[in-house]
């Protein structure tokens, strides 16, 4: 077993755990580790204690963010979006494919793709020289269904594993020690109302959740949410594009295309860097 597998198993014992508030001790036990070790390791790889963890996770905490998300706008405003902050989110520009890309179904185009471990487990990614066009974190038997799907979006198009330039983007989004010389940037295919809605969650900062009908007043169009719901489903740069941080209106933290095991850790590691930033 893997240590990202045990800490996945981990994870799942928290959650299914949280109204008993299971001591370390007994979830380390789950995984058939020490305290001690298993404390190391859960830090290393979700970024927070399994203590913080556990109070990330309450529904309660869910329900109160959403009744501060007011809108998308006040929830940039309150995090402090306009900081000086080095988190991703900030420096992330969204192209999407124009109708004559579209039209010549990648003809001439090259794309780097590579398989990377991340603090949510290896994931897979590809770029076109215009931004970053996939980010997946599929189990190691399935990178071959995301070429499939890479060649489905872009027929014509020539794909290189090329893992010394994926390695760079893998670092520039979660390495915070490496120093990011200007703005990432997203080379994505999606209807019009899909690119809106994944701009609307780059306006979500990080530690931050809102509900899917919140995305929807967002946009204008109150009545979408299910839409909305399409649209994060359809995301095809996982994390950068944030659907992690769209939850239920009820609290819930709902369905995601990776599993809500990476879910949970991805908000967790994510609140634990905005705490840290706070405390500058």
């Amino acid at each position: 077993m893997s240590d990202y597998e045990r800490i996945a198993r981990a994870i799942t014992f928290i959650t299914r755990r949280a109204d008993s508030q299971p001591a370390l001790a007994e979830i380390a036990a789950s995984v058939h580790l020490s305290p001690a070790h298993f404390q190391r390791l859960f830090c290393r790889w979700a970024g927070v204690t399994p203590k913080r963890f556990l109070q990330v996770l309450t529904v309660a905490r869910a329900k109160s963010l959403l009744d501060e998300a007011k809108s998308l706008l006040d929830v940039s405003s309150t995090l402090g979006l306009s900081s000086g902050s080095r988190l991703y989110d900030h420096f992330v520009q969204l192209e999407a494919v124009t109708p004559g890309e579209f039209k010549t179904r990648g003809a001439g185009l090259t794309i780097a793709y590579g398989l990377h471990e991340t603090p949510f487990g290896p994931a897979f990614i590809a770029a076109t020289p215009r931004g970053i066009c996939r980010l997946a974190f599929p189990e190691p038997a399935a990178v071959k269904d995301q070429l499939a799907a890479l060649s489905r979006l872009w027929p014509r198009a020539v794909l290189q594993e090329y893992p010394q330039r994926t390695r760079t983007l893998i670092q520039a989004l979660f390495d915070d020690r490496k120093q990011r010389s200007g703005p990432l940037s997203l080379h994505v295919q999606g209807t019009n109302f899909q690119v809106s809605a994944w701009r609307a969650l780059l306006r979500i900062p990080p530690g931050a959740v809102v509900s899917y009908a919140q995305v929807a007043d967002a946009l204008d169009r109150p009545s979408a949410a299910r839409a909305v719901g399409t649209a994060v489903g359809a995301n095809p740069v996982a994390f950068v594009i944030p659907c992690h941080r769209v939850i239920r209106q009820c609290g819930d933290i709902g369905g995601y295309h990776w599993g809500t095991t990476r879910k949970q850790a991805m908000y967790a590691w994510e609140s634990a860097r905005r705490g840290e930033r706070l405390l500058r």
